[in-house]
């Protein structure tokens, strides 16, 4: 079923695109068939082989959201907060949804929260605009509570299909919604930081939020412990 449904939303993806049909051709090589190691983002580099059709694709995903009404969070929210960032970036970071600040601008992590994410990247070495930032919800859920199942449910495809895009090195995941909803646990952050998981075949890390850092700023620590880990995955090619 899980095949099924991705062809489905593949086919869904090009037609909202404008493809009436879409020209396939098979060919047969070594590694392809049965016991084949080929992992999932491999395929996803070679559809999206340029920052041009990177950019294609996330624009025509942001089409087909539109002014979405697929869930309740449509109710209550400002904007629908798509994403943003370097559409070949390496490294990819995952929130669990906006908050009030994010809502305004219809940008992610823009608000306290966010500011301690962009110098945690700048940290790193990098600048925010050489990763790419998205949350598992794009809508705002009231008074910041956290998405609940039909909420992640109904937004979850949205984010696992900017993944296939951008195809990044490296995921991380910040805090316990985005974390366990990846992974698809509902063991507690504190036991899955700080470890690589894999999701569709790329190293995913996962640490605390950054709002949860404001609350407890001794933390800031063992996010940098996280984050190092991260580097030096980056650095090995």
């Amino acid at each position: 079923m899980k095949i099924a449904e991705d062809i489905k939303a593949v086919l869904d993806f090009y037609r909202a695109l404008g493809f009436e049909r879409l020209p396939v051709r098979i060919v047969k090589s070594k590694g392809s068939g049965v016991g084949s190691k080929k992992r999932p983002q491999d395929l996803n580099r070679r559809s999206y082989s340029s920052a041009s059709d990177k950019e294609a694709a996330l624009r025509g995903l942001r089409d087909e959201i539109g002014d979405c009404q697929r869930c309740k969070l449509s109710k209550g929210r400002t904007n629908v907060v798509f994403g943003e960032g370097n559409h070949n970036a390496a490294l990819m970071f995952i929130g669990e949804a906006p908050g009030r600040e994010e809502d305004i601008q219809a940008r992610p992590f823009v608000g306290d929260a966010g500011k301690l994410l962009t110098r945690l990247i700048e940290k790193m070495g990098l600048r925010r605009d050489d990763v790419y930032i998205g949350n598992i919800v794009k809508c705002r859920p009231p008074l910041n509570r956290d998405p609940e199942d039909d909420e992640t449910g109904m937004c979850i495809q949205f984010i696992r299909r900017q993944v296939e895009i951008i195809a990044p090195r490296v995921i991380v995941c910040l805090g316990r919604i985005a974390a366990q909803t990846l992974i698809g646990t509902k063991t507690p952050i504190t036991r899955l930081r700080g470890r690589f998981y894999e999701y569709n075949g790329i190293p995913m890390m996962a640490t605390f939020h950054p709002a949860y850092l404001l609350r407890n700023p001794k933390e800031k620590w063992t996010v940098w412990e996280d984050a190092r880990k991260v580097i030096e995955r980056l650095d090995r090619g």
